[in-house]
């Protein structure tokens, strides 16, 4: 019988993240392990490595808090809703200290994560020719294309100390379930040394195993499963609940306002136990714009033999 990962938010983050860890971050527009950042704030880890692809809120909160001496990133900005102004402060002006960074595009940390998980020592693209990012990240390097003329930029696997994805659905052993937009985490999970997956609910291996196709994540990739409902907040998860744009919205006054963002961490993550106060604070009736309503996908049908 496989055995059962399941555990709190606060133990799995005690157990996995310690100070000094490099820590990915993944969920690309929803699934974004918001509830797991927070608990990483109130354990106030230090020191951390913090990657993501798309550094949004999550980020924003997370340095702010000053758990994140370095971010290794690509697309700085708060989703459609504006500039991360925490993030700013420490790039641009240092305040209240230097935030160290490595910037990437996009595909360069796909790039990244697929050469980690592969175990690969480095990965090749050609989207940089003609990009200044070269010129500010030196492990963005030119090499001579051992197979034909000329020459093709690679950039070096991604190995994290400990990746944190939010998922739909998995079983108690840890085979996690994603639709929807599916992001970078399945790799990102293989890149890392370890893995905890947050998780809507938590299903009988029955109900994994009569649609395989979607488990993106393994039970063997992974070391600690957390139920968290509603744990992706303010991004969404497709199926249980849409993103929260108004929120988006207004974190761009909060983060402008570095003693106003301190206050908001302070009240909806220092001050509060855990996930679910987080919940009982924005109250029941806060939910009903975020609703969504059932759409099913057609039915497959994977055949079994007699």
């Amino acid at each position: 019988m496989a055995a059962d990962k399941t555990t709190s938010m606060r133990e799995a983050i005690a157990t996995h993240v310690h100070d000094g860890m490099t820590v990915a971050l993944e969920g690309f527009s929803h699934l974004i392990p918001f509830a797991a950042a927070h608990e990483i704030i109130r354990q106030e880890r230090r020191d951390l490595t913090l990657c993501r692809m798309t550094p949004d809120i999550v980020s924003d909160q997370l340095v702010a808090a000053g758990c994140v001496s370095k971010l290794v990133a690509s697309f700085f900005a708060s989703g459609s809703a504006g500039s991360l102004h925490e993030l700013r402060r420490r790039i641009e002006r240092h305040d209240p200290e230097r935030l160290e960074v490595e910037e990437y595009s996009h595909y360069g940390m796909v790039c990244r994560y697929q050469a980690g998980a592969a175990g690969l020592p480095f990965f090749p693209l050609r989207s940089y020719a003609g990009s200044d990012l070269p010129k500010v990240n030196p492990n963005i390097r030119l090499v001579e294309d051992p197979f034909g003329e000329g020459s093709v930029y690679v950039v070096p696997p991604l190995n994290p100390d400990v990746t944190i994805i939010q998922a739909q659905r998995a079983d108690r052993a840890g085979n996690a379930q994603i639709w929807g937009i599916s992001g970078i985490q399945q790799e990102a999970v293989y890149a890392a040394r370890r893995a905890i997956v947050v998780v809507e609910e938590i299903v009988d291996d029955q109900v994994i195993r009569s649609d395989p196709s979607r488990t993106l994540i393994p039970s063997h990739a992974v070391d600690a499963v957390v139920h968290c409902p509603r744990g992706a907040h303010p991004s969404y998860a497709q199926g249980y609940y849409d993103r929260d744009c108004g929120f988006y919205r207004r974190w761009t006054a909060i983060s402008k306002d570095a003693q106003q963002l301190q206050t908001w961490l302070k009240e909806w993550v220092h001050d509060l136990h855990d996930h679910t106060e987080y919940l009982e604070k924005l109250g029941e009736e806060y939910w009903n714009d975020l609703r969504v309503e059932p759409r099913y996908s057609d039915p497959v049908n994977y055949g079994s033999r007699r």
